[in-house]
């Protein structure tokens, strides 16, 4: 499969790079960057820390989408949906990891999806959404009766809090539990809040050092507590994740999926 890769020369970019050139039945289309990037021209093989390998970056999106069978895009979303509407007119399949899309810029995805295979997810992690699938099912068959509660920990340096895989897992305990998760989450919690209300999701966010990411979901009933628990101990994952998405969308259908359906979880 020949896999292009937007915004190809900034950090994620570079490993999504090294991650096609070494994945078995991939291979690298090309990649793009914004006309005034200063890496215009680059060799994309020295970019990624290697060998030059004759494939330079370019400023042609369109080009590049005509030549690709897959694109992979963790740029931004003003840049995504502009980048669905060209895979949707060029047949090109398209995985989505850019954070922060909003209600509008997923209805534009969706719309896109009536004319290719689009996979998007906050977190390309295979094992972060074998998580979140879990997460839904265990609050499914345990019920009301376990109290959840979603612990995050992030490198001192990130902004926001909780994350938005501790979301994407808080939000899953809640379809599991059929509640509505806005009017369940607690946040944060200060001095004497009281008992902890029946049916609340709660969170609880660390920060400190170097950590890339780890993320547990606790159920704790009488006597009993099962905990899920996934740590990051390498940013390349996102990338392994994203290009075997890529691979995934091969022969599939029109449509908008999630990484849920690319792990086949049911």
């Amino acid at each position: 499969m020949k896999i292009g890769i937007v915004g190809c020369a900034g950090r994620m970019g570079r490993m999504l790079t090294a991650t096609v050139l070494d994945t078995p039945g991939a291979e690298l289309a090309g990649g793009t960057e914004t006309p005034s990037s200063e890496f215009i021209g680059h060799d994309m093989g020295r970019l990624a820390g290697g060998d030059a390998i004759g494939v330079t970056v370019s400023a042609d999106a369109e080009a590049l989408f005509e030549a690709a069978d897959a694109i992979i895009d963790f740029t931004i979303p003003a840049a995504t949906v502009a980048h669905a509407a060209l895979a949707e007119a060029n047949g090109t399949s398209l995985v989505v990891g850019t954070t922060g899309l909003s209600d509008g810029d997923m209805t534009r995805l969706e719309a896109a999806g009536d004319g290719t295979a689009i996979v998007q997810a906050g977190n390309m992690s295979l094992g972060v959404n074998l998580l979140v699938g879990l997460s839904e099912q265990v609050a499914r068959a345990l019920g009301p009766d376990f109290d959840i509660e979603v612990v995050e920990m992030h490198h001192k340096h990130k902004i926001d809090a909780p994350s938005g895989t501790a979301l994407m897992l808080g939000k899953a305990a809640a379809k599991g539990r059929g509640v509505d998760h806005d009017a369940s989450a607690v946040m944060s919690r200060e001095g004497e809040t009281g008992a902890r209300p029946d049916g609340a999701i709660g969170y609880a966010t660390l920060r400190g050092g170097d950590v890339i990411g780890e993320h547990s979901v606790i159920f704790a009933g009488h006597g009993e507590r099962i905990e899920l628990v996934h740590k990051a101990a390498d940013r390349g994952l996102f990338a392994r994740g994203a290009v075997h998405a890529a691979l995934w969308t091969a022969g599939k259908a029109p449509g908008l999926y999630s990484m849920r359906d690319v792990l086949g979880f049911d």
